[in-house]
């Protein structure tokens, strides 16, 4: 038997900290995005920007369905929309904000387990890390890869 341990890096950022532009961009976007959500039921909006390799944030807010759970979560929004629209263009990055009622959550939140198989699987597509930045008003997490928050996924090999 062979026993180990998984330890999760975590970079932490206070929401006044510099980041560099591009990534402060696409926090920002997430936040816009949540504007844009549907979440009559819930009232817990939620917006994600993913950041294109050649430079493009595209934005996705949750849907939220009366046929519970057909909904869609705002990271799958906009992940689907840019690999649709930019099928040969990897993901370098994804900002995933939440507010209540127009107000920002104060902690952040994280991707659902279908959201983190879902960028698992556009990583192992491009061969490329996603770095995942998740904001909330108090504070922002960063992992470098959504390995970090998704150890264990399922990779399909032959």
């Amino acid at each position: 038997m062979n026993r180990f341990n998984l330890i999760i890096p975590v970079t932490e950022y206070s929401p006044d900290e510099e980041l560099d532009s591009i990534y402060m961009d696409l926090i920002k976007a997430a936040y816009s995005a949540c504007s844009a959500s549907y979440a009559p039921f819930s009232k817990f909006n939620v917006g994600a920007a993913v950041l294109l390799e050649n430079g493009e944030i595209i934005e996705g807010g949750n849907q939220e369905n009366t046929a519970y759970p057909s909904g869609i979560c705002a990271e799958r929004v906009a992940l689907f929309y840019a690999n649709s629209r930019c099928p040969e263009t990897p993901v370098t990055a994804i900002a995933i904000a939440s507010s209540v009622s127009g107000i920002p959550c104060r902690k952040p939140v994280y991707p659902c387990g279908l959201c983190r198989q879902s960028l698992l699987q556009c990583e192992q597509r491009f061969r490329k890390n996603i770095r995942v930045f998740m904001a909330g008003s108090e504070k922002i997490q960063m992992v470098e890869s959504i390995k970090d928050l998704l150890p264990l996924g399922f990779e399909f090999e032959i």
